[in-house]
């Protein structure tokens, strides 16, 4: 086994930083203030069965859903910790309808952050893993001044930074700087998160497929044809592959960046657009799969190069091992050419 050098997340961001002569190390403290918010929502997330913070709040977010209690104190937790830092110039939540502007008496920084604060939360009160997912982008509006939708309306290409944070067995911070993506996990007994997952590299196939198969009667009928060929057996493919859905998109993707495989949340006709948002959920997820040579798709075109026209913009997504995802946008377009026919 290979032997893991002993690392703590805040000395691998400044070592990063070394190779960068250019870099000021605003964005390793911005990274550092994330990692301490997540510690914190950490903690709520472990002791959520032991207080009344579990259950509906009775009020509904900006998509129509319901909203629980701790995607409520995760969101403000979030705002709280990178608010007053002096990195950013202006946030954007997935809990939150119009973009978060920095408060005037704080310094205005060069960088945008859009977040879901609790991703997965309709599974907190069974006690599935959920998690916080993150994206730095550089801001286009002049320096010193306050951030503007413009800010946050970027490609996803030009993301600088995207994460998540997993709140399961244990607590994992993942992370990517656009020079490859590394995982740590949190020690709870002295507070630190430890290198422990280094350079991750996700396999170029996978034997895993993740989707919500209850939805198949309105699926895209390629989308369909590629379920079924999943599930044939077929040893000189390895097939059927093995079905595995959490129902956490975060978690899901976790699983199978590590171990190969997909994940699906497409469009169908009930939802023609999908479901999951772009900003705050795909693209950070499609930056760091790709970054550790994994694919992200809407079907059609790489997720990263889909131009954003509102901040609560939704996209089907098929992301993870790079033949995996290539096969299902084949199935998808073969059929297609079949019913222009």
């Amino acid at each position: 086994m290979e032997k893991v050098k002993f690392n703590t997340l805040a000395r691998h961001i400044y070592e990063q930083e070394r190779n960068y002569p250019e870099a000021t190390g605003e964005l390793s403290d911005l990274l550092h203030d994330l990692s301490l918010a997540a510690k914190v929502i950490s903690l709520e997330v472990n002791k959520a069965g032991l207080v009344d913070i579990i259950g509906f709040t009775g009020n509904k977010n900006v998509h129509g859903e319901q909203v629980k209690k701790l995607d409520i104190y995760a969101h403000e937790m979030m705002i709280k910790a990178m608010d007053h830092g002096g990195h950013l110039c202006v946030m954007a939540s997935e809990e939150e309808e119009d973009i978060i502007h920095i408060p005037p008496e704080f310094f205005i920084g060069k960088y945008v952050l859009l977040f879901d604060p609790l991703d997965g939360s309709s599974n907190i009160d069974a006690n599935i893993s959920i998690g916080t997912i993150f994206s730095i982008y550089r801001r286009v509006s002049p320096d010193g001044k306050p951030g503007t939708l413009e800010d946050c309306l970027q490609h996803g290409f030009k993301q600088v930074a995207a994460g998540y944070v997993i709140y399961g067995s244990s607590t994992i911070f993942v992370y990517t700087a656009g020079n490859g993506v590394h995982g740590f996990t949190l020690d709870p007994s002295f507070g630190e998160f430890i290198l422990s997952h280094p350079n991750i590299r996700t396999p170029k196939k996978g034997k895993i497929y993740s989707i919500n198969e209850g939805n198949y009667l309105y699926w895209h009928p390629g989308l369909k044809k590629y379920i079924k060929y999943l599930q044939e057996e077929d040893k000189a493919s390895e097939r059927p592959y093995s079905s595995r859905y959490i129902g956490s998109m975060v978690a899901d993707i976790h699983r199978n960046l590590l171990y190969g495989g997909i994940f699906m949340y497409p469009a169908d006709s009930r939802s023609p657009n999908g479901k999951l948002r772009l900003m705050y959920e795909c693209n950070p997820m499609a930056f760091i799969v790709e970054q550790a040579g994994g694919r992200a798709s809407n079907g059609k075109q790489r997720l990263l190069e889909v131009t954003p026209t509102s901040l609560h913009q939704r996209t089907p997504i098929f992301i993870g091992s790079e033949e995996d995802v290539l096969l299902v946008e084949k199935f998808m377009r073969e059929y297609e050419v079949i019913e222009v026919k």
